[in-house]
């Protein structure tokens, strides 16, 4: 697979404008990557923009904290789906997991899949903030909801993804769901290395510059 179609080309910062929305989506055009990652609020400007090509609209629940409740993200992820979404980034209850409760939280992340039907759900368990034990029950917890992938970081907490973590969370998943490495990637080096340790999607605001060989100094 070419290196574009790993990539969700991504612009979550609050203060983003729509003509930044309209730049990422006529980048994602030209580029043809695999989705754009946005706020809940750009997700129908996204749809109509992008109708007619296969690029995806991708969008993020409970973000960026994960600490909203279940039926809130559920109702969150439906009407994104609504909207034009097809692809769905959640975050899990990081307190509620680092608390030891389970099946709350892989509640919460079925309460998402549910709610999206046949639509990729992407669980982000933001690995910077958990053991590496919590990460491996998260990603355990992820798999057993029914999620599509697991993914690193929401981009906003200390850091973001690192290869040690991906093919931590590769190696506890195994082939049955994605690995989306989010946050980190800046060039093609970088991406190729999340690739190789087991990442199947890349989300970053520095899609252009990583295919074209380029060094971005984007934070995402």
């Amino acid at each position: 697979m070419s290196i574009n179609k790993y990539i969700d080309h991504t612009l979550l910062k609050p203060e983003s404008t729509q003509e930044q929305i309209a730049k990422l989506v006529s980048e994602a055009k030209e580029y043809d990557f695999a989705s754009v990652c946005v706020n809940p609020t750009w997700v129908s400007y996204c749809a109509n923009e992008l109708s007619g090509t296969d690029v995806k609209v991708c969008t993020v629940i409970g973000f960026p904290l994960g600490a909203t409740t279940s039926a809130t993200k559920a109702f969150e992820a439906k009407e994104a789906i609504e909207n034009g979404a097809s692809e769905v980034d959640m975050v899990i209850n990081i307190g509620l997991l680092k608390s030891g409760q389970y099946q709350v939280v892989e509640d919460d992340i079925r309460a998402v899949v549910e709610a999206s039907g046949d639509k990729l759900v992407k669980v982000i368990i933001e690995a910077c903030l958990l053991t590496n034990e919590e990460k491996v029950k998260a990603c355990e917890l992820s798999v057993s909801a029914g999620a599509d992938f697991v993914k690193t970081s929401t981009g906003f907490s200390i850091h973001g993804a690192t290869v040690e973590d991906v093919a931590l969370m590769r190696k506890t998943v195994g082939d049955k769901v994605g690995v989306k490495a989010a946050g980190g990637a800046r060039s093609l080096a970088d991406a190729e290395a999340f690739i190789a340790a087991g990442a199947t999607r890349i989300g970053t605001s520095a899609g252009v510059a990583i295919v074209n060989g380029e060094v971005s100094n984007g934070g995402y």
